[in-house]
Formats: structure tokens, C-alpha cells, sequence
């Protein structure tokens, strides 16, 4: 083979190999070959190439996995949730937090006849409130479909009217008036929405350690009393102190309110 068609080959295949590099001369004191000056923040230094290299995709880190097990009518839950989470959830971006909702809490379960019935520890009206959001979530799928909804629930002076009158809106037309809402009311009030809560009380009742009180949190699917002040302190401070990846710009200033009483078994 001609040397000069041997050197459009070889020019050709590092072109390939380091797409926006070019086949540039090596700086003084690089020692890599082209292909590897994007392989590492510090050869890019030595061989002159960062910006070069500023273009090239990295690893995205993963999202720090947050998973809250709650009761719907717990104060400390709400709070939680509508002050924290609803925040941080809204000036994150999605790659850098995901979120986990498991409304059960404290309440328990037995089985009627093949049926599942459920006792909460705020009442009824609290039973009726953990299967409208978990049916919500079963018919919406998306988390950012369904989490605005039970924000607006949950912010509200009730979780259950609020599904059914927030004057002149209700929480589903307001934020997903794409969702039907008589299969969440056929969830809510079947066979369905009950195997459903059945599936939150298992996952809530192989919780380790077992959950002491609600709002229970898990941060990268771990539990401890320091992640858990943490959290309820400033969710935003510690999801930015735990994402590995570049700090998005909430990771700002961060203040830190008290945290009210959980709602223990």
C-alpha cells in the first residue's frame, strides 16, 4: 500500500476515534495519543484540549432516590411533602432527584372474605385519601403528571374534597385535566384500588429497620435518624449535597426550618 493512501487511512481512523478533535500536532509534554485527550479531565489539561473536549457528553451521574412512605392526613407528612419535597422536586432538574410515594403509613390491614380491608390512623377520611393518591398514581404513571395533584391535595384544608371541589378548579382539572377521572373514582372504589393498598402495606411492612413513624424517608433506599433530619431540615441542602454529578443552580443558599413532630405508631 502507497504510504500516502496508508496516511489518509490512519487520518481517517483517528477521525473517527476523537470526532471534534481533529489530528491536531501533540502539545509540549502530552504523551497520549489524540484519541485519549478527552478520556480524562487531566490529559485534556496537559494536552491543551479542554475546549475541545467541552463538547463531548460525559457520564451522567446517577439521581439521588428519594422514597417517602407517609399517611395522607399526617401533618408532619404534609409538611414534609408540600414544603420539601414539592419544592425541591419543582427547581430540580429531572436527572438529578427521583422521587418514591408510598402512602400507607401506621394503618393496617386484614383480609374479609378474600377482601382487603384497611384501618388508618386518622380515620376513614384518611384510608379514602392514601387510595385516591394511590390510584392517582396508578392511572397517571408519569410522576410529573400525578405529583403536582397530590401537591395540591395535600396543600389543601382536606386531601379528599379537594380532589372533588377547589373552587372554581378542582386538584385534577387544575394540574392533569387529561387524567379521566371516574377510573381513579372505579380504582378508588374497587377490587383494584384495594390490591393496590395491599401492595403499599407490603412494601411498607419490609421497610429495614421497620418504620417507627411517618413521614418515613429513604434516601438512595437507606434509612437513618441523620438522612431523615436531614431531610426534613432542608430535602434541597441534602439532595445537593449527595448528587454526585455537576451542582445544578438551586444549590444555592439553603435555609434549614424546624421540623414538626412525625406521626408515630
Amino acid at each position: 500500500m502507497a504510504p500516502a493512501v496508508t496516511l489518509a487511512l490512519l487520518l481517517a481512523l483517528l477521525a473517527l476515534l476523537a470526532p471534534g478533535l481533529g489530528v491536531a500536532a501533540a502539545p509540549s509534554g502530552c504523551d497520549a495519543p489524540a484519541p485519549l485527550w478527552c478520556s480524562s479531565p487531566e490529559i485534556a489539561a496537559v494536552c491543551q484540549a479542554e475546549s475541545r473536549c467541552a463538547n463531548r457528553s460525559r457520564p451522567a451521574a446517577a439521581p439521588v432516590e428519594l422514597s417517602l412512605f407517609y399517611e395522607s392526613l399526617c401533618p408532619a407528612c404534609r409538611m414534609f411533602l408540600v414544603r420539601e419535597l414539592f419544592t425541591a422536586w419543582l427547581v430540580l432538574p429531572d436527572d438529578v432527584l427521583s422521587v418514591t410515594l408510598v402512602p400507607y403509613g401506621n394503618a393496617q390491614e386484614r383480609n374479609v372474605s378474600g377482601k382487603w380491608i384497611f384501618q388508618c390512623q386518622h380515620g376513614p377520611e384518611e384510608c379514602l385519601g392514601n387510595m385516591i393518591e394511590t390510584c392517582l398514581m396508578h392511572e397517571a404513571k408519569n410522576f410529573s403528571t400525578y405529583f403536582p395533584v397530590i401537591f395540591c391535595l395535600e396543600s389543601g384544608s382536606s386531601v379528599t374534597k379537594n380532589l372533588e371541589a377547589v373552587c372554581p378548579l378542582t386538584c385534577l382539572q387544575i394540574y392533569a385535566p387529561q387524567l379521566d377521572s371516574s377510573r381513579i373514582a372505579a380504582c378508588v372504589q374497587g377490587d383494584a384500588g384495594a390490591a393496590l393498598m395491599h401492595r403499599n402495606a407490603q412494601l411498607t411492612q419490609a421497610l429495614d429497620p421497620p418504620h417507627q413513624y411517618v413521614p418515613w424517608i429513604l434516601v438512595n433506599g437507606k434509612h437513618t435518624d441523620e438522612l431523615q433530619e436531614q431531610a426534613q431540615a432542608s430535602l434541597l441542602g441534602l439532595i445537593c449535597q449527595l448528587y454526585q454529578g455537576e451542582k445544578p443552580e438551586a444549590c444555592g443558599g439553603l435555609g434549614a426550618p424546624k421540623v414538626p413532630a412525625g406521626c408515630r405508631r
